[in-house]
């Protein structure tokens, strides 16, 4: 009855649920545990790990690319935007180190995020762009890099 009551508390309360979680591995009380609610709500935290360092460098591949293809409209604000998501992903990756092997294979994925925001943000054809993408994952959180104008 005592794992039907912690299942039932997952579905009401969620935030309930997780400080019993705590409770109980601080504890020790292994046969208590919502094992499986637990072990989902962790293969959760690893994709959203993952689907923000995707986001992330999604928008600033984007943003790279309204700076190269758009360059009469130039801002500080993309700038600024290029410049946080930069930092930004720097702290995620150092954060959570395993994820920079990530950081390649989510590139091609990413770009694709990032050509869609500069084609509806500049409303420049997607024929301007390149189909893949111009940058590397270096140049790209390189601080000193920003790609010339075409």
């Amino acid at each position: 009855m005592e794992t039907m009551y912690i299942s039932d508390l997952y579905e009401i309360d969620f935030y309930a649920w997780t400080q019993e979680q705590v409770s109980l591995l601080k504890t020790q009380h292994w046969d208590k545990l919502d094992t499986v609610n637990l072990i989902e709500e962790i293969e959760t935290l690893g994709r959203k790990e993952r689907q923000e360092l995707r986001n992330r460098l999604g928008v600033l591949l984007g943003h790279l690319l309204k700076w190269q293809f758009q360059s009469e409209k130039r801002s500080n604000n993309w700038l600024g935007t290029i410049r946080e998501q930069r930092i930004q992903i720097k702290l995620l990756l150092q954060d959570s180190p395993s994820l920079k092997p990530y950081l390649d294979d989510v590139f091609i994925a990413a770009y694709e995020l990032g050509l869609s925001l500069a084609i509806r943000e500049t409303q420049l054809g997607e024929q301007v762009f390149p189909e893949v993408c111009p940058y590397t994952p270096d140049q790209s959180m390189n601080p000193e890099f920003l790609p010339e104008s075409n």
